[in-house]
């Protein structure tokens, strides 16, 4: 079944509604006429050469994207330029592009939602709520019983998709966790939020140097979780069937797929042998 784009567009702002982004944001309609037809919709976490060369091979096509283009500010769309090449090729092949960023990390079956239902949490609330309290950025539940934080790394290792930097874990191995915190994508910000302090673990991406370090001192006076540290790209993937199947079900006949190209930027790791020293 055939529907344009301003069809889809809207379900898509019905199912993460644009007011629910940041301040300094950019999701919604990137590229395309509102009036223009779609065939087909591809979920991707990034725009990029691969995922918009997949989108274009069948017609009147929708890339839905978790990550905007243009989230920062451009002042040519050159084609020597690769944004400007993407939108160029976009438009001449006649699909569409949407992104649906932090106004699809805060609702429920989002990016942090999704992680926290794949590592089994339950009583599951925000990190940092929204008016309704149900809704908002991370999330933070506990686990039916105790595991070790090694046996937890070892899960994500197999609920997430392969990537050349793994899963990086700050802790013992041994040390039991019940209580978890997570955050699809950079979560280094939530890292001295009560809610994060509280719980065993955190799970999230793009941990940077000084606040891991840090967060790692103060878990060593008892104040601060354990630190799971995974692929950007990785954590935010498997938001994508949960978001193709909510628009199956809002756009019945609709021709809905989720890409498994990885987009993660990294191609591969030499790893060193680590030797704590004795004492």
């Amino acid at each position: 079944m055939t529907r344009t784009l301003r069809d889809v567009n809207d379900v898509i702002e019905r199912l993460w509604p644009l007011t629910g982004a940041e301040d300094w944001d950019a999701p919604g309609l990137l590229v395309g006429d509102p009036e223009q037809p779609v065939e087909h919709v591809l979920l991707a976490v990034d725009a990029v050469r691969a995922t918009i060369d997949e989108v274009l091979a069948r017609p009147a096509g929708l890339l839905l994207v978790h990550h905007p283009l243009l989230m920062r500010g451009v002042t040519t769309v050159a084609e020597d330029r690769y944004k400007g090449a993407l939108i160029a090729r976009l438009i001449r092949g006649g699909a569409a592009l949407v992104a649906a960023h932090t106004n699809a990390d805060v609702v429920r079956d989002g990016t942090s939602d999704v992680l926290a239902q794949r590592l089994g949490l339950h009583d599951v609330t925000p990190i940092v709520p929204a008016a309704d309290g149900s809704t908002g950025l991370g999330r933070v539940g506990e686990l039916a019983e105790p595991q070790s934080l090694g046996d937890i790394a070892r899960s994500l290792a197999g609920i997430l998709p392969a990537t050349a930097t793994g899963v990086r874990a700050s802790g013992d191995g041994e040390q039991p966790v019940r209580r978890i915190a997570v955050c699809g994508g950079a979560g280094d910000s939530l890292l001295s939020h009560p809610a994060v302090r509280a719980a065993d673990l955190y799970v999230t991406a793009d941990l940077r140097h000084h606040p891991a370090s840090e967060a790692r001192e103060q878990a060593l006076l008892g104040d601060g979780p354990a630190l799971i540290d995974v692929s950007h790209w990785a954590s935010e993937w498997l938001w994508l069937d949960a978001a193709a199947a909510a628009l199956v079900e809002a756009l019945p006949g609709l021709d809905v797929s989720v890409s498994e190209l990885r987009t993660d930027p990294w191609d591969f790791v030499v790893t060193q042998e680590v030797a704590r020293p004795v004492g």
